[in-house]
């Protein structure tokens, strides 16, 4: 992969510096190894950058570990996605804190010509997968990419469905590519890689923590042009996604 690939990579593992600022950064400076190669006081006058995030920037170990995320992607055949790249999701591009980068494996067209998500509660009942299986069958006609959040309940429910009526379906997940979280959807998994794909922000190594999970849902809304939900309770990883979907627009 290109030494620019690398330089992306290191500026989302600059500490503290968040998809805002570093989507700001590359556009001052024209690119992300030209943040790299700018002037400490050059960086310091643009507005939400301060010393830590200067210091970060100039420092070893962030160049280190991209260099080891990168043999990492290129050995377990991972595609990363900066956010100007052709193939990144372009519904998502749009949405303001969208992921500067992301690391994606499977064969699914991330831009595909409709995309639904269909998220919900993890304690299913058999009326939920009634209905999520019901709506994702009536869907297969048009060819739909279904996006989920390959967690237990609805997510999983709903990539099933997708599989089994022959769409394309996409796992957001909240965690690195060094794992499926939970374990029971490691299957499900490797069955969506033949058609559809696995997706996340995460370097290697980063763990299925709970804060992972809210930030994970922006990415579900941000790429969907409408967003189901299937079966919630009034308060939960559903409902927040949902709101998400309602501040970008999206039908819900």
């Amino acid at each position: 992969m290109t030494t620019q690939k690398l330089y992306e990579i290191a500026l989302t593992l600059v500490p503290g510096i968040g998809d805002v600022n570093g989507k700001k950064l590359v556009a001052y400076c024209g690119g992300a190894e030209a943040v790299f190669c700018e002037k400490k006081k050059a960086l310091l006058q643009i507005g939400g950058i301060g010393e830590n995030i200067v210091k970060g920037i100039g420092s070893e170990d962030v160049m280190t570990r991209a260099e080891r995320e990168l043999k990492f992607i290129e050995k377990n055949g991972i595609k990363p996605l900066f956010y100007l790249d052709q193939d990144y999701p372009k519904r998502l591009q749009h949405c303001h804190d969208s992921p500067m980068m992301l690391y994606y494996k499977g064969n699914a067209d991330l831009n595909a010509l409709k995309a639904v998500g269909v998220v919900g509660t993890r304690n299913v009942t058999d009326y939920g997968r009634y209905a999520t299986e019901k709506i994702i069958e009536e869907l297969s006609s048009d060819n739909v990419l279904i996006i989920s959040g390959l967690a237990y309940g609805v997510d999983a429910v709903a990539h099933k469905a997708a599989l089994k009526y022959d769409l394309a379906t996409v796992g957001v997940l909240g965690h690195g590519m060094q794992t499926i979280y939970p374990a029971e959807n490691r299957n499900l998994s490797i069955k969506m890689l033949e058609k559809g794909g696995i997706l996340t922000e995460h370097v290697s190594g980063t763990q299925p923590d709970r804060e992972n999970f809210p930030k994970r849902n922006r990415i579900v809304a941000g790429m969907v042009d409408c967003l189901v939900v299937a079966e919630s309770a009034m308060k939960g990883g559903a409902m927040i996604t949902a709101e998400i979907a309602n501040s970008y627009d999206r039908e819900v």
